[in-house]
């Protein structure tokens, strides 16, 4: 069944013996002698192989982009949102068949998959309403006869480069906007879901068909440290766009850096919530629960530190471990499972020296930690990345804490004032998203103050994950600053332009300074 969905979907793209290209410009393939293989983390078996684009190949990408930019700059903003009317029709179609795609590649549970191509749709129905307000400023002048006022052009080609926790719509967020904004697109997706990503390509290059536009206004290139640096080092790249962790980004904004271009960046989060006194603890308890293993603890906003009032403590945790002793892992197209596997061998390992770092600077684990295998619907043990959830008990102030550790791993701190509790939020690198939970409207109104959380995302009497499409996202401090998606993240994708006009017959200067030319005999 999974074999058809993908010939459908991924159509003159589908490889019968499941080796996949090492770069699509527009419909062309192109190839190199290298193969790496594409490990699923459901089964832990070869899944499918591709290639990594040789330096030739990225630069025909790159000059290719940059030539139909120069054309799609100058078809109206509302016709290009018509092209992503078109492309959002075709995935709300295949919703059920990209979804199925994302849960192989990824391992995500389907009911999350499904989301997540919801989001995808839903963006695109942003972008094509922002097509149409694209809108800049008309600024009072001080001098007579005159009319200042701001306009945004497309900048480029973008280069977006995605994870793969979200292989579909963090892709989305970037690329709606850029098409609308005037931008042709390259896509470098992570190496871990390259059919995700081909199979978006390949339905959008149908919408770009049906509104009589050039195919190479998009590509992908995969590869790995030596394509993303050809990619970001090119002067003809407008704007990176990466997500990713705090050092991916770190490294990928140097080198944009060094040539003075331009970033957005949204990088790691280690997400903390507040459980005040007076929470409603079933509420908060629900919140915890998807927040900490949504996504099996692999999204950027996942719930990595739960501060928790003293006097609540020990009832939180013992709510806690009962749920997660009883949480059902396994194969993420079984809907009674709420976590799938984690995405390979790494990420175990790296759990599982977190939770040995975190015991040697004196936590206490409280469960989890430990590798499980996986039941097909045969009964056939596979050995895919499968590991129970896990919750430390933790002093703040360990160095451990300082780190996200990208699995279902959870710390918990607890706390005797307010002031306290904001302090262990506020007291990491990251500064992606935050929570509180509290019925005393002066404590929630604190912590989205200025005074309160330093997170981009701050959120009350909720989790810290499932944000909507429609505000910016992203976060602070090594969260990178950038903004995605919704509210005016738009501007990230154009060029501000001032313009003054003088429609009068004198040449008055701003600020009053009087420059007249001497006048002849």
């Amino acid at each position: 069944m999974h074999e058809a969905i993908l010939k459908t979907v991924l159509g003159d793209f589908y490889a019968q013996d499941k080796h996949y290209g090492s770069a699509y410009l527009g419909d062309q393939c192109f190839d190199s002698e290298t193969k790496v293989d594409v490990i699923s983390p459901n089964t832990g078996q070869k899944f499918v192989s591709i290639s990594h684009a040789q330096p030739d190949v990225i630069e025909n990408v790159i000059n290719s982009a940059k030539t139909e930019f120069y054309h799609w700059r100058s078809v109206p903003a509302p016709q290009r949102g018509e092209l992503v009317r078109l492309f959002a029709e075709k995935a709300r179609a295949a919703k059920h068949q990209l979804a199925t795609i994302i849960s192989l590649e990824s391992g995500k549970p389907f009911q999350e998959s499904l989301g997540e191509v919801q989001e995808l749709i839903d963006v695109c129905d942003f972008a094509v309403g922002l097509s149409r307000q694209l809108y800049g400023l008309t600024i009072a002048t001080e001098r007579p006869n005159h009319r200042m006022m701001e306009q945004w052009h497309p900048i480029g080609p973008v280069v977006i480069i995605t994870a793969f926790n979200f292989p579909m719509a963090v892709w989305a967020w970037n690329a709606t906007l850029s098409l609308i904004c005037g931008n042709s697109i390259i896509w470098k997706p992570s190496s871990q879901t390259p059919l995700s990503a081909l199979a978006c390509h390949r339905l959008l290059l149908s919408a770009i068909k049906k509104f009589g536009g050039n195919a190479e206004l998009s590509s992908i290139v995969f590869g790995e440290k030596t394509q993303v640096e050809q990619l970001v080092d090119h002067k003809d790249i407008a704007l990176v766009s990466a997500t990713g962790s705090c050092a991916m980004g770190r490294a990928v904004n140097c080198r944009v850096a060094a040539r003075l271009g331009r970033t957005l960046l949204e990088l790691g989060g280690n997400n903390a919530m507040i459980v005040c006194p007076s929470a409603d603890l079933e509420l908060a308890i629900r919140a915890i629960t998807f927040s900490a293993l949504g996504t099996s603890g692999q999204r950027c906003t996942t719930l990595r530190r739960l501060i928790v009032h003293s006097s609540l403590k020990y009832q939180v945790l013992t709510k806690l471990e009962a749920i997660y002793n009883t949480v059902s892992i396994g194969d993420p197209f079984d809907g009674l499972n709420l976590m799938g596997p984690l995405i390979n061998q790494q990420a175990i390992d790296s759990m599982k020296v977190s939770i040995n770092t975190a015991i040697s600077q004196g936590g206490k684990l409280i469960t989890g930690g430990e590798r499980v295998s996986n039941l097909s619907n045969k009964g056939k043990e596979e050995h895919g990345f499968y590991i129970t959830p896990a919750i430390v008990d933790i002093d703040p102030q360990a160095d451990i804490v300082q780190q996200e550790t990208f699995a279902p791993l959870l710390y918990v701190h607890s706390y005797d004032s307010l002031d306290q509790a904001i302090a262990i939020q506020n007291s990491v690198c990251q500064g992606l998203s935050s929570a509180i939970f509290t019925k005393d409207m002066a404590e929630a109104e604190i912590f989205v103050s200025a005074k309160g959380s330093d997170c981009g995302l701050v959120n009350v009497n909720m989790g810290t994950s499932g944000a909507e499409i429609g505000g910016a996202f992203g976060g602070e401090k090594d969260t990178g600053g950038g903004r995605e998606s919704g509210s005016d993240a738009w501007k990230s994708y154009m060029r501000r332009m001032t313009n003054t006009i003088n429609y009068g017959s004198e040449l008055p200067l701003a600020q009053g300074i009087n420059f007249d030319m001497p006048k002849g005999d």
